[in-house]
């Protein structure tokens, strides 16, 4: 059996730029990646199967809308017979669903790397990331699974070699939030795009330059989940240098100074916010993608009781 975390996606800072005749929205990110996430197992088996456990398993669609399964089959079409045995796949769900940390593109991600393991198929990162990009616009980035900006609809990335690890506690008030909703509420779509970027030596650096930044998102999501702004505020409360919402939330996440302080943080925040996700973690190095991942250690993070 073969194994892979698939990490939070973390978008520290997003700008809205724009929106293409489509309909599809020009994003400008700062975007990196958790020690911790969902975990995916891969094993030969007499007949295709996808079994989902962790706690929040009974959120996860199952079918022709999972990721996951939408992975395998892309890669069955793509390649024939070098992706023909069938596979046994196991997700644990360990991240929030809809919560803007990027869950089921990061394990659609990790599900192509494993399964082009599995089979042994020879395909380079760029046919590889277009791949991803038929899933999601997402998926690409989570294929990296390494600090990067993320432009267009998020499939330009560059790299950043020399982001920092950044310690962080990720909290989400445990009520999802739909993406599109997010959308739509937005007042306008032509915002300036990111500051210029700084080399930043610690945690404490790039807080401070979150503060130019923004998440356009944060605004019309609080509306629809007035909660966020508790969870922002309780984040404050506890030591953050910076709080802001990831993605199109719900799930929000603190720059702390030091490993040590974010777990204080967590242990505060769970304490007095039992209901809520709270989680200690610290984002990989720009040396560190996906294809390490696997080697990671596997923690559990606080989960709110049902």
């Amino acid at each position: 059996m073969q194994s892979m975390i698939a990490p939070a996606k973390v978008n520290l800072a997003l700008h809205v730029t724009g929106r293409r005749a489509d309909g599809y929205h020009l994003l400008d990110s700062l975007v990196t990646f958790s020690r911790h996430g969902d975990l995916l197992e891969v094993e030969g088996g007499a007949e295709d199967d996808f079994f989902v456990s962790g706690h929040f398993a009974a959120h996860v669609p199952i079918g022709e809308t999972n990721l996951v399964t939408r992975a395998r089959d892309l890669l069955r079409e793509t390649f024939g017979e070098r992706a023909g045995a069938p596979v046994h796949l196991h997700l644990e769900k360990n991240l929030p669903v809809a919560s803007g940390i990027g869950g089921g593109s990061a394990d659609a991600a990790a599900a192509l790397r494993l399964l082009v393991r599995h089979w042994q198929i020879d395909v380079d990162e760029v046919a590889l990331a277009e791949l991803g990009l038929r899933l999601g616009a997402d998926v690409p980035m989570c294929l990296s699974s390494k600090p990067l900006l993320a432009r267009g609809i998020g499939e330009a990335l560059e790299e950043l070699p020399h982001f920092p690890a950044l310690p962080l506690v990720l909290v989400n008030p445990n009520i999802p939030l739909s993406t599109p909703d997010v959308f739509s509420g937005l007042e306008r779509r032509d915002n300036a795009p990111l500051p210029a970027l700084d080399t930043f030596p610690d945690a404490a650096s790039a807080a401070k330059w979150l503060e130019a930044a923004r998440n356009d998102l944060e605004e019309p999501a609080c509306r629809l989940v007035p909660q966020i702004r508790d969870v922002l505020g309780a984040l404050g409360e506890a030591g953050a240098l910076a709080a802001r919402m990831s993605g199109s939330g719900a799930t929000c996440f603190g720059v702390f100074g030091s490993p040590h302080k974010a777990r204080q943080a967590a242990s505060i925040l769970e304490a007095r916010h039992p209901d809520w996700f709270v989680l200690a973690t610290q984002t990989t190095a720009p040396e560190h993608g996906q294809t390490e991942h696997s080697q990671i250690e596997h923690d559990h993070a606080h989960y709110a009781r049902a």
